[in-house]
């Protein structure tokens, strides 16, 4: 939904249209008047459990990683460099083990596209790992102590003239780019584009436009995946994507130990750095949406217990992240907050938001404990952990199945999902806990 037909209304009145519009799916071409009908249920036990009422009863959404391609009989390599193979195991999964909402295939990533950058942020099966290993971030101090300042002063040329060049071998010369502010004036813009003439500079921007095509390649089969999906009544439960500020310099500009140095050494340096990125990360929530599904997906690093102190918490992390995520609730959006780790001990800090407007997909936390505290505040999902699906017996998945959904689902406002990616999960042990969810979690 465009942002125009939203201009002039109350934040409650714009997430009202955007979920008309999630249930109406307008650009989607079902299959049947059924599948039409199934997925206006679907979305409707997500509103309701947004909303903290009852749903017909307890939504599932699992966070599925690379598994689809393990089921499948494909490698996680095969997933990143065919594309054709990636969108039928992810097909494949979804309509075998009978989900609620489609998972989407753009996890898997497009391999192809990395290496045309020689991308270095990330490790990849098949690049700098086995074929069947999921990727994992290379931290780094991709931005030197010394350059606050320049991140400070202007996020996008700092991004652009070194950062852009030290994650990818290709653009290295992307340090060569002019300052095309000079473009403003006619004396200046020939000597502007002049710049542009660099012979390693226009190497560069020529891997950038073929890496563009297969990205686009790859998002093509990727969407047409999604939108298969869509039109059997499976709605996407991932409309977009932002990050916490910290995360964001912690992850991939500063690396986990530079920041942590930083917080002692750099202090205002820090905060003044996270102000500065914070516009950036509620504009990046309010970008695309897949399917008109108005849910904003932020994965959370480093704001876990035993990270950082209470203290360090509520005046590094909390402030910014808070930010972004009233931001994004004023445009009716609706932020799903993945706490990886354990927020034992920031779920008081949560109860500052407003009620009905969030998700919580807690991977470690104490399911009870954030019953108890948040229950009347915020939609709560997770947290299965990976033994139940990798070696508990089918009783036992029953058993702490059904517990969860006891504590958990109590009075609505939860979603069933695992609390970490499921990658090495049993088929057996899957299709019981799916079962028992949508036999047991009934109200």
């Amino acid at each position: 939904m465009s942002g125009d037909r939203l201009e002039g209304l109350s934040p409650q009145e714009k997430r009202t249209a955007r979920f008309e519009a999630w249930l109406e799916a307008g650009d989607v071409e079902f299959v049947s008047s059924q599948a039409k009908d199934e997925h206006r249920q679907r979305v409707q036990r997500l509103i309701d459990v947004i909303e903290l009422r009852k749903p017909d009863r307890i939504p599932i959404s699992l966070a599925v990683g690379f598994y689809p391609a393990k089921y499948a009989g494909i490698t996680a390599q095969e997933a990143m460099y065919d594309y054709e193979k990636m969108a039928a195991a992810w097909q494949k999964f979804t309509f075998d083990f009978g989900l609620d909402y489609c998972p989407g295939t753009m996890g898997a990533g497009s391999g192809r596209t990395l290496e045309l950058l020689d991308y270095r942020l990330f490790r990849w099966p098949g690049n700098g790992l086995p074929e069947d290993i999921p990727y994992q971030c290379v931290e780094a101090e991709y931005m030197k102590p010394d350059e606050y300042d320049e991140l400070i002063a202007d996020p996008s040329a700092f991004v652009m003239g070194k950062y852009l060049g030290r994650i990818c071998g290709k653009l290295e010369a992307f340090r060569k780019i002019p300052s095309l502010f000079n473009s403003l004036e006619f004396p200046t813009f020939l000597g502007a584009l002049n710049g542009l003439g660099n012979a390693e500079l226009q190497d560069a921007l020529k891997a950038l436009l073929e890496a563009g095509r297969e990205a686009a390649r790859w998002h093509g089969i990727a969407a047409a995946a999604s939108k298969s999906m869509g039109a059997h009544g499976l709605p996407s439960i991932g409309g977009g994507f932002s990050k916490a500020p910290f995360d964001a310099i912690g992850d991939t500009l500063r690396g986990t130990v530079g920041l942590m140095n930083d917080m002692y050494r750099r202090l205002e340096k820090v905060l003044e750095a996270l102000e500065r990125l914070t516009p950036t990360f509620i504009e990046m929530g309010k970008g695309v949406r897949f399917g008109g599904c108005p849910v904003v997906t932020l994965p959370l690093h480093k704001g876990a217990d035993g990270f950082m102190s209470d203290a360090q918490f509520k005046k590094f992390y909390w402030p910014t992240l808070k930010a972004v995520i009233l931001a994004l609730i004023e445009e009716g959006l609706v932020p799903r907050l993945f706490a990886e780790g354990g927020y034992n001990s920031r779920l008081e800090v949560l109860k500052e938001l407003p009620p009905g407007t969030t998700i919580w997909h807690f991977d470690q936390t104490d399911m009870e404990k954030a019953k108890e505290e948040l229950g009347d505040r915020v939609c709560i999902m997770g947290n299965l952990p990976a033994h139940v699906l990798i070696s508990a017996s089918p009783e036992e998945a029953i058993d702490y199945c059904k517990n969860l959904i006891d504590v958990a689902g109590k009075d609505g406002g939860y979603i069933f999902s695992t609390g970490a990616v499921m990658d090495n999960a049993r088929p057996e042990n899957l299709k019981t806990v799916i079962e028992t969810v949508k036999t047991y979690g009934r109200y």
